[in-house]
């Protein structure tokens, strides 16, 4: 039997969606290649959906939490941790019940973000969710650019520190490891779409845990070995290491941080999309979040809690590249490493919504665009093989993988720009689009008890990502006084 594999678009109400082969069999044998929206059947488990959240979940956020637990103090700061895993764990259960339309089983599938808002809430809430979610998306790649530039950059420092002396002036310029980290990426972004990136998800997901695992043994050994720094339990001094003012900055930029730091919801969906059934994708769906927020939140408090106690109101913006450990310097090295590759394939994971919704939105404004249509097979020992070539997906995302490198270039502020990043993709992304939609698909009433919770909830998430987003934004704007574009060394 001749079997015709053409690429289907997954339909999006702003222009998302993604590219995903769809097997079309003739003579009606050969339909289990389908699932039952007639797209190639989906293979995903609560394993690899697992990988996914953690690859998205445990990333540059982990690196931060020692100094947001350092500007809380030892009761704010740990509450803080799990009341924001709590959040994202219950939130999140409410999307994954929103991937379809009506019956959370059998309903009408929602391909992304975007589709579920569209089908629930509808009208100018689409484009409002289509600004946070992209808007985050590409906040997210920039980034993850300037998190494994550092961390490329601190390989270099720790041999120098190690050959040198501790003392010695190790200062690099990150901007070449922004670039070579910009060209790895060029070449993994012709991957076409999820499917591709599992087994990228799974090495980075190791990546996390190895680089996290390596963290919180350092800070342990720090803590039993000493010496320690200060730590209190309100966190860093005012009149001491602080102003009042900047206390106040300081500690709303914390909590932008640790939002950060559990930052997946805008992807929930699409990972939902690779999951088959049955059993159901919902069901699925919440046990890979189980899995994924539980580990991390673990890993999470053990980074923050740990370090805060191995280097106190002391501790640096990243636990693995402030220098706060000198040695050994080959398992820092190694962490680094680590940290790099696990970003090279977290960055995928967050860009891939990005090329899916241009692309999509180019093929139906042009469907008969060869330039934007027509696939070119690659050849391997003269045969085709599953891979092809697409010229306006190889054009448009080396560009945006370039834009995405030189904004990081631009502005490499490591804690500023993630506080601003989990303040503006948190409120709206992970608390206020669930709840809405949550809320109508379950046609809760008004006023009624459980609805005033659901508000209640957004409210605070609302006023918690503002108070962040100033306090990020200030922080950008007092770094940009002292930073020179390939000037200054980091």
């Amino acid at each position: 039997m001749t079997k015709d594999v053409e690429m289907v678009a997954r339909s999006d109400v702003a222009g998302g969606g993604a590219y995903y082969p769809s097997r079309h069999v003739g003579g009606g044998d050969g339909g289990e290649d389908v699932d039952d929206d007639g797209k190639q059947r989906r293979t995903g488990t609560v394993w690899t959906a697992s990988a996914h959240i953690i690859t998205a979940v445990i990333g540059s956020g982990v690196l931060s939490l020692a100094w947001a637990t350092a500007q809380l103090g030892w009761v704010v700061g740990p509450v803080t941790l799990m009341l924001f895993a709590l959040i994202t764990y219950y939130t999140s259960g409410l999307l994954a019940d929103c991937y379809r339309t009506g019956d959370p089983a059998t309903g009408k599938r929602n391909y992304t973000y975007m589709d579920a808002v569209g089908s629930y809430l509808g009208g100018w809430q689409v484009w409002s969710c289509g600004i946070f979610q992209y808007v985050n998306l590409v906040g997210t790649a920039i980034g993850y650019t300037i998190t494994a530039s550092i961390s490329a950059a601190a390989v270099h420092k720790a041999n120098c520190f190690h050959n040198r002396g501790h003392e010695a002036d190790c200062g690099v310029y990150d901007t070449m490891y922004m670039v070579v980290f910009g060209i790895v990426q060029i070449f993994f972004s012709q991957l076409p779409n999820f499917s591709d990136l599992s087994w990228l998800s799974i090495l980075a997901a190791v990546m996390s845990f190895s680089y996290s695992t390596i963290a919180v043994g350092l800070s342990l050994a720090r803590t039993i070995s000493g010496p320690t720094g200060k730590a209190t339990l309100t966190g860093v001094e005012v009149g001491v290491d602080v102003t009042s003012a900047q206390k106040i900055w300081l500690a709303f930029q914390a909590l932008g941080d640790i939002a950060f730091a559990y930052s997946y919801s805008m992807i929930l969906t699409e990972i939902q999309d690779t999951v088959k059934s049955p059993p159901a994708e919902n069901k699925t769906m919440k046990r890979a979040t189980l899995l994924g927020v539980s580990t991390t939140t673990a890993f999470y408090m053990l980074c923050g809690c740990l370090g805060y106690a191995a280097f106190g109101n002391a501790a640096p913006g990243n636990m693995l590249t402030g220098f706060g450990f000198y040695e050994p310097y080959w398992l820092i090295d190694f962490a680094n490493v680590c940290i790099v590759i696990h970003l090279v394939g977290a960055y995928q994971v967050f860009c891939q919504p990005i090329f899916s919704a241009v692309e999509t939105y180019a093929a139906r404004r042009w469907p008969s665009s060869d330039f934007i249509a027509r696939e070119h097979p690659v050849l391997a020992a003269g045969k085709p093989c599953r891979f092809s070539v697409n010229m306006f997906r190889l054009t448009w995302r080396t560009a945006f993988v370039v834009a995405s490198t030189v904004l990081a270039i631009v502005m490499p502020f490591f804690n500023d720009i993630l506080g601003f990043l989990g303040a503006v993709g948190f409120w709206p992304l992970t608390v206020y689009y669930p709840v809405e939609m949550y809320i109508r698909q379950r046609r809760i009433e008004r006023y009624t008890p459980r609805w005033v919770a659901l508000q209640t909830l957004s409210l605070l998430c609302f006023l918690v990502s503002l108070a962040a987003a100033v306090a990020s934004i200030e922080g950008v704007s007092e770094s940009l006084k002292h930073y020179v574009p390939f000037k200054t060394k980091s």
